[in-house]
């Protein structure tokens, strides 16, 4: 397939690229910066210039394609709730290319979209139109394609990982960093899933390849690791104490990812490992911790 990817010189796209590539998919990269260009030509894909911003490049990218895999997102979380309207800006106009076709479209979305009530795991069954999260709204614009007739699927991501880069857990780093020590929120047991870099990749090759219409998967090879184990974790890397907080001391100390950090978000990803026949074998979340550098 010729398969039109956004985010494709991103943490995961840059790993999707050659596990599309290797499976004998002709790749078309969006990417706005020279230097992206080069990485892309570089990895073999075809290079196309294009922003978030700009639902032109959106269309015309996914309209030369067999298949579209939407992984962009614009990460700047002091305008969370904009950037997330961004998203369903472009998901509708990745999905105006498509219309009166069955070319798929799998676009990317959290977890915690698929979280219950009853604090078991969030399953791919489930939508939970009243979550707070605003990255809600991509699941969203999904389901107004679906309801025109297009095939959109959703990939739910965890916390994606390798020894380089740990999703929040990254910028938690930087935090921890700053502030001297190492904190979790009361007693630490509420729980982040994690999945590695490279089972997330091969996820996302199988679903745009043997995807359903309509389908939610989850790229989760650990349904949930502790505020405290990975707290511990950064502690050792960071050679920092470990501290429990109270609740009241939350925005203080993480600012913007207060609204994070004691969310207990188990998810599971067995619907997804059944359909799709998809085992996740990647390293852990607290192995790759142990193997970062801090420095």
């Amino acid at each position: 397939m010729r398969i039109f990817l956004t985010g494709a010189t991103g943490f995961i796209g840059s790993a999707l690229v050659p596990e599309l590539i290797e499976a004998g998919h002709q790749v078309i990269g969006m990417t706005r910066s020279d230097a992206g260009a080069q990485a892309l030509t570089a990895a073999g894909a075809e290079v196309h210039r294009g922003t978030l911003e700009d639902t032109d490049s959106l269309r015309s990218g996914a309209e030369k394609a067999d298949a579209v895999i939407h992984l962009a997102f614009d990460h700047d979380f002091s305008r969370f709730v904009d950037n997330c309207e961004k998203d369903k800006r472009a998901i509708a106009a990745l999905g105006s290319a498509l219309a009166g076709s069955d070319r798929p479209l799998l676009l990317t979305s959290g977890t915690g979209i698929g979280s219950r009530d009853d604090g078991q795991p969030a399953t791919e069954d489930v939508f939970n139109t009243k979550h707070p999260n605003p990255r809600i709204g991509s699941e969203m614009a999904g389901n107004a394609l679906l309801e025109a007739g297009i095939n959109v699927s959703a990939m739910r991501l965890p916390q994606v990982h390798n020894p380089f880069r740990q999703g929040l857990v990254t910028p938690l780093i930087e935090i921890m960093r700053e502030k001297g020590v190492c904190a979790y929120v009361e007693d630490g047991r509420n729980r982040w899933p994690a999945g590695h870099l490279s089972d997330v990749v091969r996820l996302y090759r199988l679903a745009i390849e043997k995807g359903e219409r309509g389908a939610r998967y989850h790229a989760v090879g650990e349904e949930g690791v502790s505020a405290r184990e990975i707290t511990e974790a950064l502690g050792r890397g960071l050679n920092l104490p470990v501290v429990s907080i109270a609740r009241e001391e939350m925005q203080a100390y993480f600012g913007w990812m207060a609204m994070f950090a004691a969310l207990d978000m188990p998810a599971s990803s067995a619907q997804t490992q059944a359909r799709l026949g998809w085992k996740p074998v990647g390293p852990t979340l607290i192995s790759d911790l142990n193997e970062a550098r801090y420095a």
